[in-house]
């Protein structure tokens, strides 16, 4: 479902859910072609059915997605999966599914730490008791080690990694997505495409540069039926952190001050108001963020006075109160 050489794929393209998937005529000449083809066809249907089993006490997944690289897509999924675990009401899995970029190990602070087998599956490395965390960086013998796979393996990574793993109860299942609309995407919607899939959360940063990439993954949802929860807008703007008395953006301050990375063709927010999707928020820059997450600790629990953090919270809630409403909305149809 990426974008073919000579340009977007066609509106009549039938998704890869489709049973017509790889084998239409609109096919003919996309990339994704043949992992369409081998989509959910019989064999996969076995698949799907143990994926289910496996997951059948998840209550809802959220994919974090993002159409370009550098833009803070994992900082927000480690975050997101933090701020749902605070308190401990909540049961969250944070899933990293980045197989050739694993950076979810060391932003959660379980960098060296190994995947153990049980009787029942591979277990989760903890964070806390009620906030478990799998990704290809504790297969790894270094971090330092490169994963040079093609598709299929990735694909059959995932599969694993969401058939094998003893999740147990879930309320959050957060999935840490590489940049693009490719292989793991397709992988992953597939397999979780019968599941309580909440929606996606896309990352972007103001310029437009960023929002050309975002754009495809908005019609890369709506293509495979995936619904948006909302947009988030990273690095908007830069926070003074030594500034006492001052919790503002500096760059509204002075007109000789500039944005980072200036929104030229009006950010997030514009393009949100034309494509229709919700805007769930601004993240301003704070040096912070980055300090901890290199320290694999939680940046809304070291910077509580943060307007990074007020912001974080804020979107956290929303995706809180749009699956809580997902969920409501299910056990109607049921």
């Amino acid at each position: 479902m990426a974008e073919a050489a000579g340009g977007p794929l066609p509106e009549e393209c039938p998704g890869p859910r489709s049973a017509q998937a790889g084998r239409a005529a609109a096919c003919q000449g996309c990339p994704n072609q043949r992992l369409c083809a081998a989509g959910p066809a019989a064999p996969a249907s076995a698949e799907a059915a143990e994926v289910r089993e496996r997951l059948r006490a998840m209550r809802r997944a959220v994919l974090v997605l993002s159409g370009k690289g550098g833009v803070g897509k994992s900082t927000f999924s480690a975050l997101l999966a933090r701020g749902l675990a605070a308190g401990g009401a909540a049961q969250v899995a944070l899933l990293d599914i980045d197989i050739c970029g694993p950076s979810v190990p060391k932003m959660m602070g379980l960098e060296g730490e190994q995947v153990h087998q049980s009787g029942s599956g591979w277990s989760p490395v903890y964070v806390e008791e009620n906030l478990g965390v799998m990704s290809v960086g504790f297969l790894l013998s270094s971090p330092d080690d490169a994963v040079i796979w093609r598709g299929p393996k990735k694909n059959g990574l995932i599969k694993q990694f969401l058939r094998d793993v003893d999740w147990g109860e879930i309320d959050y299942l957060i999935v840490d997505t590489p940049p693009g609309t490719s292989d793991e995407h397709l992988a992953i919607v597939q397999y979780l495409g019968a599941m309580r899939i909440a929606g996606a959360v896309i990352v972007t940063t103001p310029q437009e540069v960023s929002l050309q990439d975002v754009r495809k993954e908005i019609s890369f949802c709506r293509k495979v039926k995936l619904p948006i929860i909302g947009v988030v807008e990273n690095m908007s703007g830069f926070v003074c952190p030594k500034c006492q008395n001052c919790n503002t953006l500096i760059f509204t301050l002075s007109q000789n001050e500039s944005q980072i990375f200036p929104p030229t063709t009006g950010g997030a927010e514009k393009m949100c108001q034309n494509l229709n999707v919700s805007l769930l928020g601004k993240v301003p820059l704070d040096p912070r963020i980055g300090k901890s997450c290199d320290s694999g600790q939680s940046f809304l629990a070291e910077a509580p006075d943060s307007a990074a953090t007020s912001s974080y919270r804020s979107i956290i809630q929303r995706i809180q109160e749009y699956c809580d409403q997902h969920h409501l909305q299910e056990e109607k149809i049921i």
